[in-house]
């Protein structure tokens, strides 16, 4: 009888690897490429958010860093160019690497554009699936994230050793400054409102107020929201002076997100907050600018474990004892028990315990770690927007809006 073991005559064929993650201490783990075709080094995190893949990959915050995506299935919406949150999309910043479980699903949605796929390519994300994220996901929780290298070839020839190295010799976000490269090349007017069902972004064509929004790498919804609420918005680059921006006769300042080390990027940041404390402006915080204001006041932020992304943190309000599911996509936090008298914890993250909310004493002047913009209440935290603009309204002596 003949031998129908021969490899050649077997229908079942080893499917040959075209994506590798290379971790810092050796690890390889094999998977099928997708996006774009190269290597990049970053760190891994993950995400265990069900929706909202296009948002999550376009976050400037998520610059440096690889996403694997707890969710098996990803890909079912497609893309389209609604869902980009970074502001300026041709310098592609946000995650540069992303990792599934299944293959990218079939696009079925009405508001698809694009496969996934194709717009990873054109976005210049390398991705790759065929790996079980659940291990990957365990491993990051007990060993915190890792420097690592994903590399995409569709010829499935790579230089491991060569990717073993860039893996183990990269330095990592701690000390990296990157809110430079994911800021605007220069100030800029922000006028489009959120988006209503059936009719797409509104605009904003009558103002009552006037916000500075600092960008550090900002969310294009967090800028919507303001806008929504009567605000004419300028948004200004990173290393704007204080001086510029007061001459600007701002109503309120707002410092964004970002993404990087927030005592780095705080070397030229801190500063400039400091000297708008001192403006006796109200300002207003979310993510890297929470961070930011922290440091601003005397506190101290550190880098965490495995960091917070996700969708569905329950976080405290202690002003006024609710608790919200908000977004989380950070890998810094403020030390709660670094920050000074006349500093209140208002947050805090029932995971965790971890800080997520500052006020200053007797000062218009407040922020949070988590993302309100984000939506997976669906609307638990846009009562924070609302606290923004009641402090510019008291200011101008206009009645509050309602938070709720």
């Amino acid at each position: 009888m003949a031998d129908t073991t021969d490899a050649t005559m077997s229908p079942w064929k080893p499917i040959k690897a075209t994506a590798v993650l290379v971790l810092a201490d050796g690890t390889v783990i094999e998977g099928q490429g997708l996006g774009a075709v190269g290597h990049v080094v970053a760190e891994v995190c993950f995400n265990t958010a069900l929706t909202g893949y296009q948002e999550i990959l376009t976050d400037p915050s998520y610059a440096s860093q690889i996403v694997t995506f707890t969710f098996p299935h990803i890909g079912n919406v497609g893309a389209n160019g609604e869902d980009i949150e970074d502001l300026t999309p041709a310098a592609r910043t946000g995650a540069v690497g992303a990792i599934f479980k299944a293959d990218i699903t079939n696009p079925s949605n009405y508001r698809s554009a694009d496969h996934l796929d194709a717009w990873l390519k054109r976005r210049g994300v390398i991705a790759m699936s065929g790996l079980d994220t659940r291990a990957l996901t365990a491993l990051i929780r007990e060993k915190g994230t890792p420097n690592a290298v994903i590399a995409h070839a569709p010829d499935g020839v790579f230089d491991i050793e060569a990717l073993k190295a860039a893996a183990r010799e990269w330095s990592g976000l701690v000390g990296l400054d990157l809110a430079k490269a994911a800021t605007s090349g220069q100030s800029s007017s922000w006028s489009e409102t959120p988006w209503v069902w059936d009719e797409g972004y509104g605009e904003q064509s009558a103002p009552s107020m006037h916000v500075v929004a600092i960008d550090y790498g900002v969310k294009r919804n967090i800028l919507r929201l303001i806008a929504g609420l009567g605000a004419k918005v300028t948004v200004v680059p990173a290393t704007t002076s204080a001086d510029d921006i007061l001459a600007m006769k701002p109503d309120g300042v707002f410092l964004s997100n970002g993404p990087g080390d927030p005592a780095a990027t705080g070397d030229y940041a801190v500063p400039v907050i400091q000297d708008l404390l001192k403006a006796d402006v109200p300002v207003f915080g979310i993510c890297l600018g929470h961070q930011m204001l922290a440091l601003a006041v005397g506190g101290k932020t550190v880098k965490m474990h495995q960091g917070h992304h996700g969708a569905n943190h329950p976080v405290k309000d202690h002003t006024t004892g609710k608790v919200e599911i908000v977004s989380m996509n950070h890998g810094f936090a403020v030390d709660s028990k670094s920050l000074p008298e006349g500093v209140e914890e208002t947050h805090v993250s029932l995971f965790d315990g971890s800080n997520c909310g500052i006020a200053l004493t007797g000062k218009p002047v407040f922020s949070v770690q988590h993302h309100p913009e984000a939506s997976p209440g669906p609307q638990d935290s846009h009562y924070l927007f609302r606290r923004f603009a009641n402090l510019i309204r008291e200011r101008k002596g206009e009645p509050a809006l309602a938070e709720r």
